[in-house]
Order: C-alpha cells, then structure tokens, then sequence
C-alpha cells in the first residue's frame, strides 16, 4: 500500500503547516504546549508499537523547538516554510518517496495504483464488565482510512487467541484520529495529486 502520509510525515509537516504565520510568541505558546505533552506521554503506559504518542509528542516538540531557533537565527518575524530549507526538504522527500513508490507498483504491474489517504488514529481499549478493576487502559496508534478501519485493524491484530485484547479482555471504548491534528495540511491531498503526476520532487509549500 503507498500511504499519501507517513506518520513521521504527518507529525513533522503537519507542525510546519500550523506554524505558517505565526510570530516567535506564537510559536513560544506552542513549544510549551508540545514540552506539555511530550512529558505527559512519557507517564503514560508503554504501548506495543513504535508509533505512539510519545513518538509523535517527541516528533512534535522538536519541530517546534527547530523552527523557533529557525526564526530567531534568520531574523524572521513570522514564520514562513517556504524561508525553511528543512521544511523544504522534508516535503521534497515526500513527494519523492512518493514518485518512488508509484512507479516501482506501476513496473510490477499492479495495476491502477492508488495512493492511500489514510491518517494515524488513536484507539482505547478497557476491560470488559467483570475484568481486573487494575487493568490499565490499552492505548494504540494505527493507520487507517477511517475510524471504523482503525478498530477493526486494531482488532484483527490484537483480538486473535493470545491477543493483547484477548488475553486482557479488552474490549475498544474509543476511537480519535491522531494525525494530522485539525487545521493541519488542509490541502495535503491536492498538493499530492499534482506533485505526482507532475513527477517532480520540487516544494509546493508556499512563499
């Protein structure tokens, strides 16, 4: 499957969209609010994928931290992505993976090769009536198309005889979607449309 997004690509992009035209007060307010999260993330039970929320809590904060040092080093008063050679970068090396991926489904034949717009949700599971009142709650971070696909993944992973939820009786109480966070890469998909066609690895952030 060729995802549109990364986890990585959502955390790291997903900060520089919601950083664009903001001064360095705006930017102080939301290192203290990713430092906030990340060190919340660190108490929090150990989950059994790499992604998780303290990956994407650290992912976050340093972004926000880079681009503060970002703009007091160049002078900016507003923060502008286009101005970031990273952010730059970062996007170019989407949008190169994603001409990588394409053309390599393309030569094997596959077919129509679609591009998976998923996103990374949260799923809480808690034991069922009559479990262990000490059971702590069961938190997993999955892609998924929807929060529909993400419980059912999350369950023909973990729900199999000798699954974490089997063995725990755990049972999905909720379902969030993670990443991207509201009002980040509103126009994520169209941006990814036009870059692959054009099979280019240019930027498309704006100036």
């Amino acid at each position: 499957m060729i995802y549109e997004y990364l986890p990585y690509e959502f955390a790291k992009l997903g900060v520089v969209s919601k950083a664009a035209g903001l001064d360095l007060h705006g930017i102080a307010a939301q290192i203290r609010l990713a430092q906030e999260r990340a060190g919340s993330a660190r108490l929090t039970p150990f989950e059994p994928h790499h992604l998780s929320e303290l990956y994407i809590a650290e992912l976050r904060r340093l972004q926000w931290e880079r681009i503060s040092h970002l703009m007091e080093s160049e002078g900016m008063a507003v923060y502008v992505p286009a101005r970031d050679a990273r952010a730059v970068r970062y996007e170019q090396q989407r949008l190169q993976r994603l001409v990588k991926d394409v053309a390599e489904a393309e030569r094997s034949g596959a077919g129509v090769v679609e591009i998976a717009r998923h996103q990374v949700y949260r799923i809480d599971a808690r034991p069922a009536s009559g479990s262990t009142a000490h059971v702590p709650v069961l938190t997993l971070h999955l892609m998924a198309a929807s929060p529909g696909g993400a419980a059912e993944r999350a369950r023909t992973v973990h729900g199999r005889d000798g699954g974490l939820y089997q063995r725990g009786g755990y049972r999905i109480t909720s379902v969030e979607q993670a990443l991207p966070e509201p009002g980040e890469l509103p126009n994520a998909a169209t941006r990814c449309d036009h870059a692959v066609r054009r099979q280019s690895g240019e930027s498309v952030w704006p100036a």
